[in-house]
């Protein structure tokens, strides 16, 4: 898992959302129909998020289920597309010197080839671990993980190269995590003012 996040992915990413402030975005969207959750499936939604290895029982038992209403639950959200995968929280520091870079970015174009032009070019970098569309001042916000600032630099210095139609570019340099949680599924749904 990368610094951001918890240890599953939404089915909506932020770099599909379309923002409002920028007409010639390309029109991504997220589907609208949403599976009707109550308090349990937030529960096991929260408990997972934090503890993703719980066997099926485990899980029954952190959300007062029996283990088999508590398998269909999970069937039910990973089969709805809310639950789209499982991660593992590694600790980098522990792994090998690294460094975390924060990019806001700004596209010389705000044409929607420009947009498809540079999304198409971040997939290709795999230290480039979240990007984000924006609304408002800048275009994207770019998550990178890399071994030193040299290197973060070489990639930097390869997405000019390659005109992916980077105008001007922020780097912050992360100095230490402070907080990195999942989502706060109980404040988002309504669900948890039944």
């Amino acid at each position: 898992m990368s610094g951001f996040g918890g240890q599953f992915v939404m089915v909506c990413t932020l770099s599909k959302i379309k923002t409002i402030d920028k007409p010639t975005r390309p029109a991504h969207h997220c589907a609208m129909s949403f599976l009707k959750l109550d308090k349990r499936d937030i529960a096991i939604l929260q408990v997972l998020s934090r503890e993703g290895r719980l066997s099926k029982t485990a899980l029954a038992e952190r959300v007062n289920l029996g283990t088999s209403a508590c398998g269909e639950r999970l069937a039910r959200l990973e089969d709805g597309g809310i639950i789209v995968g499982y991660h593992t929280e590694v600790a980098l520091r522990r792994l090998a010197p690294h460094v975390t870079v924060f990019v806001l970015a700004e596209l010389a174009s705000h044409q929607a080839a420009a947009f498809q032009i540079f999304e198409t070019a971040i997939e290709r970098h795999d230290e480039i671990t979240g990007c984000w569309a924006l609304g408002g001042g800048y275009d994207y916000l770019l998550q990178v993980i890399t071994r030193d600032i040299d290197s973060y630099q070489r990639l930097i210095d390869v997405l000019l190269g390659e005109r992916v139609g980077l105008a001007r570019y922020f780097t912050y340099v992360v100095t230490k995590p402070v907080k990195s949680t999942p989502p706060p599924f109980a404040l988002l749904h309504p669900a948890a003012d039944d």
